[in-house]
């Protein structure tokens, strides 16, 4: 999974470069975007793989895992935004760093501000400058506040033993979010619009067909055939239904994922190392330094080669320096009785297994 994530990770840079370019025609499909494709995808394996955690993990120890695999590395991107990117970028724009610490959005506000995951402020000292997309230096940060938002749903389902002994309370639960999006006009007069409330229900039943997928997976198993078909009606489905249909695929979407997940070669090297988390959280801000000396004109190619370029050995860094050593670190700390794994409590003992949720993430 290590390898997919990857790919959607880096498809989300490759969406990005459209508008941090200022070049138009993004290809879109179903009225959504190639990044607003891939971060579905990442809710969808980060739905299956979190399930997996929080039904063969007491409370406790699955929210310090889900902290302490989302959190560590945050901080530090937000500090390297505060303290590299930014700077260079108002050095770039003003020619010296006067006035950068009294600024409205100021760096320590920016840092402080967004500490919660939830992005309230996108710009430092109102930089970047002078870029085809201004004002922000880091806009795909946004979607790790909703998938925390998740983790909690699953954290509070996990406390029910209805929703670990029998696979259908979690299918119609994952239903009725179908639903509310699909009635997301109604919702919206009661909630006067909430943005908060639009994204979530917009992005809570992709994950919640990755949790589905874990209950039922032992007893259906993963085979070709229904992979196949199943990649044909959410094709179907978002032609028709483009305002739901996605969400409503979820579930299909997560067993396509997971088949190919079984076939696809995957180096070693990526299977013992999760990167997509560093390259989803940085990449953005590389692109906006990229533009920042003028590499919105060197053509989308160029410019999305070069950023991946400079964004790969950061998420090395990342992962090698900063995720690794908290996870490991955390797991050694583990001390509160583990339930049995929820594929033993639902059915049989499943053969199509994958690595456990807490050694890799998905990020937005």
């Amino acid at each position: 999974m290590n390898l997919i994530r990857l790919i959607l990770a880096l498809a989300v840079l490759v969406h990005h470069s459209w508008p941090l370019t200022g070049a138009a025609n993004e290809p879109i499909f179903a009225g959504e975007t190639l990044g607003g494709w891939a971060v579905s995808g990442f809710f969808v394996i980060s739905g299956y793989l979190i399930t997996g955690s929080r039904f063969s993990h007491g409370l406790g120890d699955y929210l310090v895992h889900r902290l302490a695999r989302i959190m560590p590395a945050f901080i530090i991107c937000l500090a390297t935004m505060v303290v590299f990117f930014a700077p260079v970028g108002y050095i770039v724009a003003k020619g010296s760093l006067s006035g950068y610490f009294g600024t409205a959005t100021s760096p320590l506000n920016f840092f402080i501000s967004n500490l919660t995951l939830k992005m309230n402020h996108y710009d430092i000292a109102g930089t970047p400058l002078n870029v085809p997309y201004s004002g922000a230096w880091n806009g795909s940060l946004w979607s790790l506040y909703y998938e925390f938002l998740c983790y909690l749903v699953v954290a509070a389902l996990g406390c029910f033993a209805i929703f670990r002994k029998s696979p259908w309370f979690l299918t119609l639960l994952f239903g009725a979010s179908v639903l509310a999006q699909a009635n997301i006009d109604v919702i919206n007069r009661y909630t006067n619009g909430n943005f908060d409330v639009v994204l979530l229900l917009k992005l809570l039943p992709f994950f919640l067909g990755g949790a589905v997928l874990f209950v039922w997976k032992s007893r259906i198993g993963i085979h070709w055939a229904p992979a196949v078909g199943g990649l044909v009606v959410t094709l179907l489905m978002v032609s028709a239904f483009p305002a739901w249909g996605g969400q409503a695929s979820g579930v299909l979407i997560a067993y396509v994922t997971l088949w190919i997940s079984t076939w696809l070669p995957q180096p070693k090297l990526i299977a013992k190392n999760d990167v997509s988390y560093g390259v989803y959280i940085y990449a953005f801000a590389f692109q906006q330094l990229l533009a920042v000396f003028g590499g919105d004109e060197w053509g989308l190619v160029l410019f999305s080669s070069a950023a991946a370029a400079l964004t790969i050995p950061t998420a090395i860094a990342s992962w090698l320096w900063v995720e690794r050593p908290v996870m490991r670190r955390v797991r050694r700390k583990d001390h509160s009785p583990t339930p049995p794994p929820a594929d033993k409590l639902l059915a049989r003992p499943d053969r199509d297994s994958l690595t456990s949720a807490d050694t890799v993430r998905t990020p937005s």
